[in-house]
């Protein structure tokens, strides 16, 4: 099932762990253009369920950066207010408690003669037959035993991956209770109405597993398109733990945001983006998003 007809919806779903930094801004104005260029209905969505990890004061801060970039949005969304949906829908798949421990899969995987050795480990099914430990349990999804295939909207990149060989049973709720990213998101998008999921390449290896999730839960599959991580000068990802310089900071010293809504255009190097004046709007943009050939995908 694909999600294709009807208007857009297009979202953006930062982590309220912290500031924003200029790699997440880029990635939210990417998503919002994609949206408006359409007519789209644009959502911001916290994911906000590792609550240990959360800043209180991140979201307020997320929301002004965004809105001082001109990047609006249609509705709102926090992924903790939502969590009798994500266990009920996970009461729905075929999963089984597990107890182990990164430790024993480690080792599990390394006693194991014919045990892939790719870039993901691969949990070996420890657990699928039961566990006798007296310890809290994850809940891992039994996956399919298939390949699934995506395509991605931006590259034209396809990307296969046989779950059961590739990936194993992943898990879907961890042992302390909290549900994870790969349910969150898949609820998420099918109830929001998700049309177009535009998102760093990071999480491009993650699609096939998403979208088996949502072939199972009769879930229809958006448009998904994946965009370059922004690197600093050594050609690295930016991030918030290796102190990428945050929109707070920018804003808050009385940079102009025309300014670094250009240079986020520009750090594409995209024709036309790379030819922007040195202040531009976001609304100023989305003619430009028209002319790339992702707007006629």
């Amino acid at each position: 099932m694909n999600a294709l007809d009807g208007p857009m919806v297009g979202r953006f779903a930062p982590s309220p762990t912290g500031a924003m930094h200029l790699g997440n801004a880029r990635t939210a104005l990417l998503a919002w253009l994609h949206t408006r260029a359409h007519g789209g209905r644009h959502i911001l969505r916290f994911e906000d369920l590792d609550t240990g990890r959360v800043r209180n004061w991140a979201y307020d801060t997320t929301r002004r950066d965004l809105e001082w970039l001109g990047l609006d949005w249609d509705a709102e969304y926090l992924q903790s207010g939502r969590l009798e949906l994500y266990a009920e829908t996970l009461a729905r798949l075929d999963t089984y408690p597990c107890t182990c421990t990164r430790k024993e899969i480690a080792a599990a995987i390394q006693a194991s003669a014919g045990a892939p050795h790719g870039e993901e480990a691969v949990y070996p099914g420890i657990c699928r037959s039961g566990t006798d430990l007296d310890r809290p349990a994850a809940q891992r999804w039994r996956v399919p035993d298939e390949r699934v295939c995506v395509s991605d909207g931006l590259t034209g990149e396809t990307i296969c991956q046989h779950l059961c060989s590739e990936v194993g049973d992943f898990v879907l709720q961890r042992n302390d209770g909290v549900f994870a990213y790969h349910l969150a998101v898949v609820v998420d998008d099918a109830d929001m109405g998700v049309t177009d999921i535009l998102r760093g390449t990071d999480l491009w290896t993650a699609t096939p597993r998403q979208v088996a999730l949502q072939q199972a839960l009769g879930f229809p599959t958006p448009r998904y398109q994946h965009v370059p991580l922004m690197t600093d000068f050594r050609g690295e990802r930016l991030a918030k733990r290796d102190g990428a310089p945050p929109v707070m900071a920018l804003r808050e010293a009385g940079e102009l945001p025309g300014k670094v809504l250009s240079e986020l255009a520009r750090s594409l190097g995209w024709l036309p983006f790379k030819d922007v004046p040195d202040e531009i709007s976001a609304s100023d943009l989305i003619p430009l998003w028209r002319e790339l050939p992702i707007f006629t995908q």
